[in-house]
């Protein structure tokens, strides 16, 4: 028999590849279990079946590279193709059985086999490649130990690649681990196999002149082998990381998914169902209850609290009454927020007294000081209870009349709950007759404006006038803004009604200035809503514009609660204001909080002694120190002082000298019509200097 020899290296390196092409097949199965079924499930299929058939193949190739004999070798072109096909076939086998979403023992069993009898054809058959002349003689028992080894190490490889081909914990360092123990067997099988081959004396390799040379093949086999490996997993590498971004972008959708439905049907400070969700509670209780309870609670103080200390308080104020609200209530009723400070709870109830029950429970909650903010801050609540059927069939019909008992509550003192009653109903469709009404009076024509002259303290001189804004009502008659403001506020309908007053006070301005009155300017209040609406500062950019009117001669009033309830939001309008030009007035000053810190920082150009102050002055009062205290302060500020509700000649003495740079009341003129403002507005100064 002529002895084989075997380069060392060689065998190292069909090992390794072995190994290799082992946890490509791992890593394959694993792309493919996860791709599905499909198009891209197949593409994932040919190409692991590709990569680690040609892997096992060139490791048994390469492991007959490492063998050599005593005489010249080469390998048949067409039968080494086909110990190819094979390698592949089997690979693609494999890769198939183990996609699966089970793997019996039956089938575990019949998969091991015919992948054990493939990968020994491929390895008998790229043997016979050689065409040795006379043929190879093997080794019966060495033989059926090889194709043994096969069949084993086949199983052994299916149940490992089934196992780890989903994604765990440490799943890389089992399939290395894996691919190890597989690379092993798979090159025992390879080099049990050529133990087995005898070559007698005198053997000749009929494929050496034919086929091709060995020593030419090696060089390409493992570059290219390695090449197809190395793109295989680096695709499959490429593919799970991005697999993985896809899954963390899918599960970060589906979280802003979840968080958008519950911000759709939930109060984004409260975290309290909102009107959406309330609506289907409806539905839902008027389905499966034949009573149920309707409480609506308003907040008694609560715009006190925000105009005093800010925004943020008073959110963290409604976070705090909500959690109450939530705790006070069973776990099968609704709490939920409509509006500002206003919440609706659905209670089931077996008669309505049980709802005053709940009721004075909610009430005995809100009660309780609320610490907030480093405040000890106290609210109450008024409750207006409707019960279903008897106060309304229906959504609205309950709301409405819940609502109207609150008002009713609130009229009788606060901190109560009160049942509706048919009698409310009047009152109730008085209100949204008016509110309808509110709706369409700036495009019926009924609002108009009325102006109260303002006098130079030292000459009597009027400066300007004050718009004041009144509602000429078709059935109610001439309606002051106390009358109508608030709804307005409630209904969002002050926002365009504030507009035309800036457009109209503008007008009226330019049209005085075309009559010569160049020194006037008018004075325009805004409410907290519209100070704070986006887009205010364009509406006075606009109204100046259309009117040629100077932005110095129109002076905007705010209250001071309104100024210091968010300072740093306040700021940054004044600032846009005065960057225009316009001119700022603090309303009612004195009344509010005031820090001076942060009255010092605003670009306000005038304060206005609130006309309670004015009201019982006297020279040695009280309120005449609070005044002559607010007319320094204007002073250091370099701010003018105007004060309002001047009523007395003594008040006017008074406050002339103070220091005040403006007066305005009855004593001086009478707010009235833009049409008699400039004779009314010169007899008033005429009698005023008389009077002094």
């Amino acid at each position: 028999m002529i002895s084989p020899s075997y380069d060392a290296s060689l065998v190292l390196f069909s090992v390794l590849v072995a190994v290799l092409a082992s946890y490509t097949a791992l890593d394959m199965a694993g792309r493919i279990s996860t791709a599905g079924r499909g198009r891209y499930a197949r593409m994932w299929l040919a190409g692991g079946a590709v990569a680690m058939g040609l892997g096992i193949w060139s490791m048994h190739f390469i492991g007959m590279l490492a063998f050599s004999l005593p005489i010249p070798l080469g390998y048949d072109a067409g039968i080494t193709a086909a110990s190819l096909l094979i390698a592949v076939g089997a690979s693609a086998f494999a890769l198939k059985l183990v996609s699966g979403a089970r793997l019996p023992p039956a089938r575990l069993a019949l998969g091991a086999t015919v992948l054990g009898a493939a990968i020994a054809s491929m390895h008998y058959t790229g043997m016979a490649a050689l065409r040795m002349q006379p043929g190879i003689d093997y080794d019966p028992w060495l033989f059926v130990l090889s194709v043994a080894i096969a069949v084993s190490a086949s199983g052994a490889a299916l149940w490992i690649a089934f196992r780890l081909r989903r994604n765990m914990p440490r799943v890389h360092q089992l399939r290395l681990g894996a691919a190890l123990v597989m690379g092993g067997a798979i090159a025992a099988m390879h080099y049990t196999g050529m133990a087995a081959a005898r070559f007698p004396l005198g053997s000749v390799c009929g494929a050496a002149r034919t086929g091709v040379d060995s020593h030419a093949l090696a060089l390409p086999i493992i570059v290219i082998t390695v090449c197809v490996i190395a793109v295989a997993l680096v695709t499959s590498v490429l593919d799970m990381r991005l697999e993985m971004r896809t899954a963390v972008l899918a599960d970060a959708l589906s979280v802003a998914n979840r968080e958008l439905e519950f911000l759709a049907l939930h109060d984004k400070l409260t975290h309290l169902p909102n009107r959406v969700l309330l609506e289907d509670r409806f539905q839902q209780a008027m389905r499966q209850y034949d009573t149920f309870a309707v409480l609506f609670v308003d907040l008694d103080g609560f715009k006190g609290i925000n105009d005093t200390y800010g925004h943020q308080v008073g959110d963290n104020l409604l976070v705090e009454i909500g959690r109450r609200l939530r705790g006070a209530a069973r776990s099968e009723d609704t709490i939920s927020r409509v509006g500002g400070d206003e919440f609706v709870m659905l209670v089931r109830v077996e008669e309505p007294a049980d709802a005053g029950v709940v009721a004075a429970r909610l009430i005995e909650a809100l009660r309780e000081t609320a610490y907030v903010s480093g405040h000890a801050l106290h609210v109450s609540g008024s409750i207006g209870i409707a019960v279903y059927p008897a106060d309304g069939s229906d959504q609205d019909g309950l709301m409405t009349n819940a609502d109207a008992a609150m008002y009713h509550a609130k009229a009788s003192g606060r901190n109560a709950y009160c049942f509706f009653e048919r009698s409310m109903n009047q009152q109730a469709r008085a209100q949204q007759t008016l509110i309808q009404d509110l709706r369409a009076a700036m495009r019926k024509g009924q609002l108009q404006l009325h102006y109260q002259p303002k006098f130079s303290a030292l000459d009597n001189r009027v400066v300007g006038a004050e718009a004041l804004l009144r509602w000429n009502h078709p059935a109610r008659g001439l309606l002051m803004p106390d009358q109508f403001i608030a709804l307005a506020e409630k209904t969002g309908a002050i926002v365009p009604i504030g507009d035309w007053v800036l457009d109209e006070a503008c007008r009226q301005l330019a049209e005085w200035r075309g009559l010569g009155h160049l020194d006037w300017s008018v004075a325009v209040n805004l409410s907290a809503l519209q100070f704070c609406h986006a887009g205010m500062v364009e509406a006075v950019a606009g109204a100046l514009e259309r009117h040629g009117v100077p932005a110095t001669h129109l002076t905007l009033e705010i209250t001071e609660s309104t100024a210091m309830r968010d300072v740093e939001e306040t700021l940054d309008i004044m600032t846009h204001l005065d960057a225009m030009g316009v001119r700022i007035a603090i309303d009612d000053f004195g009344t509010g909080y005031s820090s001076l810190l942060h009255l010092k920082r605003i670009p306000a150009s005038e304060l206005k002694i609130d006309r309670g102050f004015v009201r019982e002055l006297v020279e040695d009062s009280e309120d005449a120190a609070i005044v002559s205290a607010i007319v320094a302060l204007g002073r250091t500020l370099k701010l003018q002082v105007v004060a309002e509700g001047v009523e007395t000649a003594a008040q006017q003495t008074f406050l002339a000298g103070l220091g005040c740079d403006a007066l305005q009341g009855y004593l001086l003129g009478r707010p009235v019509p833009a049409a008699q403002f400039t004779a009314l507005a010169a007899a008033s100064g005429a009698d005023a200097a008389a009077m002094s």
